[in-house]
C-alpha cells in the first residue's frame, strides 16, 4: 500500500484495453454481472410486492359490516405482509452486499444466483456463491482479488451470509411448538444490522473498545453509515412501483367488461352506460395509478439529488416501499364505495393512512440525508440551495394532503368520499403548478422580511475551519 502508484494510462488507451479485456473475459466465459443484478432486483421486488395479494383478496361481502372481526383479520394479514416484505428486502440488501464482493460472473455463478432467487433465505445457495467465487478469485472484486487475506474475507463473509438462513431455520423449528419465539426470530432477521450495531455499542461501553484487527475487513460490514449501492436501491424501488401500478389493474378484469347481450338488454345498446356501471372501479383505478405514479416521481426526484445512500436511508426507503405495496389495498377499499357505502369512512381513512406513511418515509429519507448533507446530497438541495425549498414542497405535498383529508373526514364524515376524490384530483394539478407556487411563497416571505426592515448585522468571530456552506441562508437566492 505504501509503494509507488503506477501512472494512469491515457483515456483512449484505457478504453481500448477495457474493450479488449471484456472481449477476453467473454471468450473465457466470464461476464459482467450488471444484467443479472437487474434481473435479481426486478425478481425480488416482485416477490416482495405480491405479498399484498392475500390482503387485497380478503373476502368481505357487501352485507358484512367493517366490524372488529374484519378489522382483526385485516390487521393480522397486513402485519404478515409487512413482515414478509421486510424479510425479502433484507435478503435483497444481503444480495447487494454480496455482489459488492463478487465483481464478475460465469455460467455456474449465474445458475447459483437463480437457485438463490428461487429460495432466497432458507437454502444455503448464497453461501455456495461465496465459496465458488473465492474458489475462482478472478470473479472477485479487484480489491479482494489482490488481497493477501482472502481466507479471512471468505470466513468473515460466510459468517454474515449464514446468519439470516440460520435464524430462519430456528424460527421454523420454534413455530412447531412456540410461535411467539418464531416471530421474534423473524423480527431479528429484519433488524439484525441494527441489533449488531447496538450490541457492539453496549459491549464497548461495558468492557471498553476492542482492539482493531490486524487486517481490517471493511469491504463487507453492517456499518449503519456504510453506503448502499444507489443504482440497486433505485432499481429495486422502481420494480416495486412498477409492480404496484400493474397490480391495480387485476381487479378490473372480464367482470367489469360488459357482455354484448347485457349491453343490448340492460343498457339498451349503450356501451357508455354499461361501462358507467363499473364507474367506481375505473375512478379508483385512475386515482390510485396517479398516486403511485406521483409517489414514484417524488422518489425519482429525491434520489436524483442523492449522492450516497446510507443504511438508515435504506431502511426508511424500505418502509416507504412497504406502504407503497399496500396501495392495492387502498384501491380495493375505494373501489368498494358503491358496494359497501356504510363502510366508506373506514375505507377512506385506511387509504389516507397508507398514502401518508408511504410519503412521510420519503420525507424522512430527505431529512436523514440533510443530517449529512455534505456527503449525501447534491449542493442544489442542501440548506440554502436553489432547489431546497422546491424539494421540500415536493416531498411534503402528499403527507400534508393525506393528513388534511384524514382530518377533514373526522369533521365532515358524511362527505368522506368526496373529500378523498378531491384530494386525488387536486394533488396531480398541484404537482404541475408546484414550482410556481413555491416561487410565489418565497417571494411572499422575502416581501414580509423586507417589511420588517434590514436585519442588523451581527459581528461574530469566525470559527477556524468553518466553511461557507455552514453560513448559507435557509432561503435560496431570488430566481
Amino acid at each position: 500500500m505504501s509503494g509507488p502508484r503506477t501512472p494512469e494510462p491515457a483515456l483512449g488507451g484505457q478504453g481500448a484495453s477495457s474493450t479488449g479485456s471484456q472481449d477476453e473475459d467473454t471468450a473465457d466465459g466470464i461476464q459482467s454481472s450488471h444484467r443479472m443484478l437487474s434481473f435479481s432486483d426486478a425478481l425480488l421486488s416482485i416477490i416482495a410486492t405480491v405479498m399484498i395479494l392475500p390482503v387485497t383478496h380478503t373476502e368481505i361481502s357487501p352485507e358484512q359490516e367493517f366490524d372488529k372481526s374484519v378489522q382483526k383479520l385485516l390487521a393480522t394479514r397486513i402485519a404478515v405482509y409487512l413482515m414478509t416484505f421486510l424479510i425479502v428486502t433484507v435478503a435483497w440488501a444481503a444480495h447487494t452486499r454480496l455482489f459488492q464482493v463478487v465483481g464478475k460472473i460465469d455460467d455456474t455463478l449465474a445458475l447459483l444466483n437463480l437457485a438463490c432467487m428461487m429460495s432466497i433465505t432458507f437454502l444455503p445457495f448464497t453461501a455456495l456463491i461465496v465459496v465458488y467465487a473465492f474458489h475462482r478469485p478472478h470473479l472477485l472484486s479487484p480489491q479482494i482479488e489482490r488481497s493477501a487475506h482472502r481466507a479471512l474475507y471468505r470466513q468473515h463473509i460466510l459468517g454474515i451470509v449464514l446468519r439470516g438462513p440460520a435464524l430462519c431455520l430456528a424460527a421454523a423449528g420454534f413455530s412447531l411448538f412456540f410461535y411467539p419465539v418464531a416471530y421474534l426470530l423473524m423480527a431479528t432477521v429484519i433488524f439484525l444490522p441494527y441489533v449488531s450495531k447496538v450490541a457492539g455499542w453496549c459491549r464497548a461501553r461495558l468492557v471498553g473498545p476492542r482492539e482493531p484487527p490486524a487486517h481490517s475487513l471493511e469491504i463487507f460490514t453492517f456499518d449503519l453509515h456504510e453506503p448502499l449501492s444507489k443504482e440497486r436501491v433505485e432499481a429495486f424501488s422502481d420494480g416495486v412501483y412498477a409492480i404496484v401500478a400493474t397490480l391495480l389493474i387485476l381487479d378490473i378484469c372480464e367482470d367489469n367488461v360488459p357482455d354484448s347481450e347485457d349491453v343490448k338488454v340492460k343498457f339498451h345498446g349503450s356501451l357508455v352506460a354499461a361501462l358507467g356501471a363499473s364507474g367506481p372501479h375505473f375512478l379508483a383505478y385512475f386515482g390510485s395509478f396517479a398516486t403511485v405514479g406521483l409517489l414514484w416521481f417524488a422518489h425519482h426526484s429525491l434520489f436524483l439529488h442523492i449522492r450516497k445512500a446510507t443504511q438508515p436511508m435504506g431502511l426508511l426507503n424500505t418502509l416507504s416501499l412497504a406502504f407503497v405495496g399496500g396501495l392495492p389495498l387502498a384501491y380495493q377499499q375505494t373501489s368498494a364505495f358503491a358496494r359497501r357505502p356504510h363502510d366508506e369512512l373506514e375505507s377512506v381513512r385506511v387509504s389516507c393512512a397508507i398514502i401518508f406513511f408511504a410519503s412521510i418515509f420519503q420525507f424522512a429519507i430527505w431529512t436523514t440525508a440533510l443530517l449529512q448533507e455534505g456527503e449525501t446530497l447534491q449542493p442544489s438541495v442542501r440548506f440554502g440551495g436553489r432547489e431546497h425549498a422546491f424539494m421540500f414542497a415536493k416531498l411534503v405535498l402528499y403527507p400534508g394532503a393525506s393528513l388534511l383529508a384524514f382530518a377533514c373526514t373526522c369533521v365532515l364524515s358524511s362527505f368522506s368520499t368526496a373529500i378523498f376524490h378531491a384530494m386525488q384530483i387536486a394533488v396531480p394539478f398541484t404537482f404541475l403548478l408546484l414550482r410556481l407556487l413555491v416561487r410565489l411563497a418565497l417571494a411572499g416571505l422575502r416581501g414580509l422580511r423586507g417589511l420588517r426592515g434590514p436585519a442588523r448585522p451581527t459581528h461574530t468571530r469566525p470559527v477556524p475551519g468553518a466553511t461557507d456552506d455552514a453560513q448559507s441562508p435557509l432561503l435560496p437566492a431570488p430566481c
